[in-house]
């Protein structure tokens, strides 16, 4: 019963959250001198008038977001685009957003289990080669911005050596430059953290008790150690997913 009332009560934060931040945007964007017609010049004042009246931009601040509200929490109507006229946002969006839910989605799974797997070996060798290796891996990865990783990759490998497509998603190894690209930052920052949580969780008392009991080692990392050490992963995966969707757009 708890846990209901925890999922309802984060639920109801959650709604209101994306109603204030809703209700921000659209006055915000109200008090921006002009209006979504005012940028072409050539357009005659009477109709200028004519496409305010027919998306309801003359009335009122209030009726504006009511409506508005309502055509979006309600129909998920976000209205027409005034780029593509001939499609509505949601028809864009439903056209658009496969393609970075899907490149997201090998982005992150690169960045989860490589990133894990990097941090546990780097917190196993703690001060060895391999440490300092991914530990300049994830500052390298860290430090430098996609934009310039997915740019370093099309002319290594799609120009230098012609291995990889530079352009499109017609097939699996299309994925790969751009997922990599995309995965760097996080994976670095996985890295990062799995290698300090593990390196914490090694050092407990349980931890020493399991290797007294002369359990392998490899028992002790991965069924002990790396079961407490991942909670911060999965902690992380929330801010992942919502910054590689919404970042994907340059790669």
């Amino acid at each position: 019963m708890d846990y209901i009332l925890y999922i309802i009560k984060r639920l109801f934060i959650s709604l209101f959250t994306l109603i204030v931040v809703f209700t921000i945007t659209f006055l915000l964007m109200n008090l921006i001198p002009g209006g979504p017609f005012s940028g072409d010049k050539n357009l005659p004042s009477n109709i200028l008038h004519n496409l305010e009246v027919k998306f309801g931009l003359d009335k009122p601040l209030l009726i504006q977001y009511l409506s508005y509200f309502k055509n979006v929490f309600f129909h998920l109507d976000f209205g027409i685009s005034t780029k593509e006229p001939a499609m509505t946002v949601l028809e864009i969006i439903q056209t658009y957003f496969p393609v970075s839910a899907g490149l997201g989605l090998v982005a992150i799974s690169i960045a989860v289990i490589f990133g894990t797997i990097l941090g546990i070996i780097s917190a196993i060798k703690n001060g060895m080669a391999a440490d300092r290796i991914v530990m300049l891996i994830a500052t390298i990865g860290t430090s430098v911005p996609s934009f310039v990783i997915g740019t370093v990759g099309l002319i290594v490998f799609g120009v230098l050596l012609p291995v990889l497509p530079t352009i499109g998603l017609s097939n699996w190894q299309s994925y790969i430059l751009p997922g990599f690209a995309l995965s760097f930052f996080p994976l670095s920052f996985c890295s990062r953290l799995m290698r300090s949580t593990m390196l914490d969780v090694i050092n407990q008392d349980y931890i020493k008790t399991a290797r007294a009991k002369g359990l392998k080692e490899s028992s002790v990392i991965f069924k002990h150690a790396m079961r407490n050490a991942i909670l911060p992963i999965v902690t992380y995966l929330g801010p992942l997913i919502a910054g590689v969707l919404t970042g994907s757009f340059v790669i």
